[in-house]
């Protein structure tokens, strides 16, 4: 294999473009924004910055959290609206600090690393894939000659691979189906100028999915995520507004987005076909997003770079498995477990509700959380731990009661 073309310069295929460079291969990533400022919160777990510890020494803008804040609403109206003032809310401390970042930020540092590695950079609109020969032809319009397009009149790119690291959406699927609104969530929200040094995330009840406030270096990411086919932009929009009320976050200023994430179901992640003869998917495209967190840049870097390995060993063929092995299997659990977290009860209440409520008054599940936002532990291990350390949160939960009632 000597010539690879990724469609797609976000995280997976910036990383997989890199590690096919510095192993010799010819590498051509091509994108029609590049560097642009995807709608998400932009969140590198602990997991991530050890796989990746650039993203925490390189001198790009970026900002560390150690201290991150659960809401949990409750009714309100019949509109299913929660009350402020019926909030509860929780504080938890990260030994080691969440880092977030502007996705522009983000995928320039990532491209950046490509480039230096030799892989070539393309700015150009791909607008079909062809696989059916033994080199698939990438047909491009608007081709950029500064970023590497070559002479005029350039129109397509053959290789002897590509890589489809396009996002959850795009139209370009080679043998395999595109993603379903059931395996799909919209996200609404702001960049509002404001800055903070808390993460921010409120559930709501009956809701799947939740609302954020995260800080950037010089701005807030705020939005909600909801499964595509659970609810409309409107309600959305509604709880979305209402919370930057509740937060006391101005829209003067702000810049709004939309943007389509995948939430796959544990069926589509199982069956799913994400490589083929002379093709495969990574990052969004391949699905690989927590279904409980919307973590997903993890996936995406790891995705990728498993991806690029795995070509460049000669060995295309062990992608899925070694996906899986590493972390699609989680996946499909997150997926599995995600409707029971956000929508079923626990001890008379809503999961979401008691969650927020068990980390307020007890230490011990405050460090489980404090886990999770880590990604040390697999959803397996953080269920045995919950079990096994239950009756001490609820001796901690009834102390706390007893030591402040009125709270």
């Amino acid at each position: 294999m000597n010539e690879v073309v990724i469609v797609g310069g976000g995280p997976a295929g910036a990383v997989c473009g890199e590690r096919l460079a510095r192993a010799g291969i010819q590498a051509t990533v091509i994108d029609d924004h590049l560097a642009w400022e995807k709608p998400c919160g932009g969140g590198l777990t602990q997991k991530a910055i050890r796989s990746y510890p650039f993203l925490l020494d390189g001198p790009y803008p970026k900002k560390l959290i150690r201290e991150v804040e659960l809401i949990s609403g409750s009714h309100g109206g019949s509109n299913g609206a929660s009350r402020a003032g019926s909030d509860v809310r929780a504080r938890l401390h990260l030994d080691d600090p969440f880092v977030i970042y502007s996705r522009r930020v983000l995928n320039g540092l990532l491209l950046e690393r490509a480039e230096r590695a030799g892989c070539r950079v393309v700015r150009a609109r791909v607008t079909a894939v062809d696989v059916a020969s033994a080199r698939p032809r990438v047909v491009i319009g608007g081709a950029d000659k500064a970023n590497g397009a070559g002479a005029a009149g350039d129109a397509e790119f053959s290789a002897d691979f590509v890589a489809i690291t396009a996002g959850a959406r795009n139209r370009l699927f080679p043998g395999t189906i595109p993603l379903e609104p059931a395996d799909l969530e919209q996200t609404l929200g702001y960049y509002v100028p404001v800055q903070s040094d808390v993460l921010k995330i409120k559930f709501l009840p009956g809701f799947q999915g939740y609302l954020w406030s995260f800080p950037r270096a010089d701005h807030l990411s705020v939005g909600i995520c909801g499964k595509l086919d659970k609810g409309s932009s409107a309600t959305l929009r509604g709880h979305l507004e209402e919370f930057l009320r509740e937060e006391r976050l101005p829209l003067e200023g702000a810049c709004f987005f939309s943007h389509l994430l995948p939430s796959a179901r544990p069926a589509t992640i199982r069956r799913r076909p994400i490589l083929g003869p002379n093709w495969a998917l990574a990052g969004d495209a391949a699905a690989t997003v927590d279904a409980i967190t919307g973590e997903g840049l993890y996936y995406a870097l790891r995705s990728g770079e498993l991806l690029g390995e795995c070509l460049a060993e000669g060995r295309p063929a062990q992608y899925p498995k070694r996906l899986r092995s590493e972390f699609g299997a989680e996946l499909e659990l997150a997926a599995t477990l995600a409707p029971r977290f956000f929508l079923e009860n626990f001890l008379g209440g809503k999961v979401t509700r008691r969650t927020v409520e068990f980390a307020r008054r007890s230490p011990t599940f405050r460090a489980l959380l404090a886990a999770i936002f880590c990604g040390d532990q697999g959803y397996r291990a953080i269920q045995l731990r919950f079990w096994a350390q239950l009756p001490l949160s609820l001796a901690e939960i009834g102390w706390s009661c007893l030591s402040s009632p009125r709270s």
